[in-house]
Parts: structure tokens; sequence; C-alpha cells
């Protein structure tokens, strides 16, 4: 626990140095916030903008983030003192995964005011926002853990990020793309935010492609930062 501890302390003022990640935490709710209070369309879904904006913002700031401080500690070689100093690789991903996860949280909750959500309604956004930022947090662990610098970092980082990031949006114009996209976590993330609604009181519908698709997500993204772990030589 100490070990998690000291590694969370870690990240919170190395986070606040960089503000390139702190931008990622801040863009999506503040442009849900103007879009949302702006713009009025006749016949426009309840929520539009912040639906929409959340599931970019799953798909972006946790993963951008996660991917940048793992490879840059990579990088530096401050990872491999890590392991060195008894740290354990599970220990390192839960300090490190719970710090960007509370960030994005906040940012959740932004987003879920803004909507004007209240409730069991609010409490199931921030569950279902919860959800995905842990998917998009293995991803981005995962692809950190491959790279061999914070360049190629981005380089892998920002075609992923796009793909979780713009699904969502494109797979509504587009039926050949929605075929796609509902493969990815984000697009199902999408696709539960508006299944909330007030029907006979509140309700939450859950398919079992929403489980089964956010599931298999994140079980590709452990398998895969496993193996990028060992193939790093930090195993």
């Amino acid at each position: 626990m100490r070990n998690i501890i000291a590694i969370f302390q870690k990240q919170v003022k190395e986070t606040f140095k960089n503000k390139t990640i702190l931008i990622q935490f801040i863009m999506f709710p503040l442009m849900a916030i103007i879009m949302e209070n702006t713009v009025k369309i006749e016949g426009m879904p309840d929520n539009f903008f912040v639906n929409l904006f959340s599931s970019m913002y799953i798909g972006m700031a946790p993963l951008t983030s996660m991917a940048s401080i793992i490879s840059e500690e990579k990088e530096k070689n401050t990872l491999r003192v890590l392991m060195m100093s008894q740290v354990k690789p599970m220990q390192y991903l839960i300090g490190t995964g719970s710090y960007i996860w509370g960030i994005c949280m906040i940012g959740a909750c932004v987003l879920g005011l803004t909507g004007t959500y209240e409730g069991k309604e609010l409490v199931a956004f921030l569950g279902i926002m919860a959800v995905g930022i842990l998917a998009s947090l293995l991803m981005g662990a995962a692809i950190g853990t491959w790279s061999h610098n914070q360049m190629s970092a981005t380089s892998l980082t920002m075609p992923v990020m796009f793909v979780f990031s713009f699904l969502p949006m494109l797979s509504m114009f587009n039926e050949a793309i929605d075929k796609i996209a509902r493969l990815v976590y984000s697009d199902q993330i999408y696709t539960l935010l508006n299944n909330m609604g007030y029907q006979s009181g509140y309700q939450l519908e859950i398919a079992l492609e929403n489980v089964a698709v956010v599931g298999v997500n994140m079980a590709v993204a452990i398998l895969f930062f496993a193996y990028a772990y060992k193939k790093s030589g930090l195993a």
C-alpha cells in the first residue's frame, strides 16, 4: 500500500508540470459546457453534446495520459528503477491508474452536471463513465509499455485515440462505420449513455452486447499489456 500511495503522490506532482496532459482533462468537459448551452437545434435529443463529448473524452484523455506517463518513465529509466526497488507492476498500475482515473472522474462529474443529470441518473452516468475510463486506462497502459519512448508512444497513441474518440460520432452518419464501431468499447459507452432516460420512472437499458464488447476490449488490453511488459524486458 505504501508503494501505491508513493506512486500516486509522484504522479500528482508530475502531472501538474505537464500542461499537455492537463489540457486533456479540461478540453472535452469545457467543450460540452459551451456546446450544450449555446447550440439549440429543433429535434436534437436531450444532452446530445454531453453524451457525445463524454464518449470522446473517454477515448482520449485517460488513454493518452496513461500512455504518455508510462512511455516517459520508460524512456528516462524511472520505470526500471521502480521495478528494481521492489515495486510490482500491479502496484505501479494501480498507483498511476487510480490518479488518472480520479482526475477523469472529476471531468465526468462536470459532464454529468452539465447534462443536468441528478439522483439515480447521475449515479448511472458516472458508473458508465467509470467503466469506460478504466477500459481506456488499460489501453493506454498497454501502448505505453509497448513503446520505447514518448515519440513512439505518440505515434501509436494518435491513431488509436482517433479511432476510440471519433468512431461514436462517425457511426451516426454511416451504417458501414456503425457496424465496425459496435466492436469498440467507446461506441458501446455512447450507446449506454443514450439509453438513459425516463420511462415510467428512471431506467437504464443494458444489453448483453454492451457488456460483452466492453469486457472483451478490456481483456484484450490486459493481454496486450502483459505481453508488452514481458517484451520490454521489465519482467
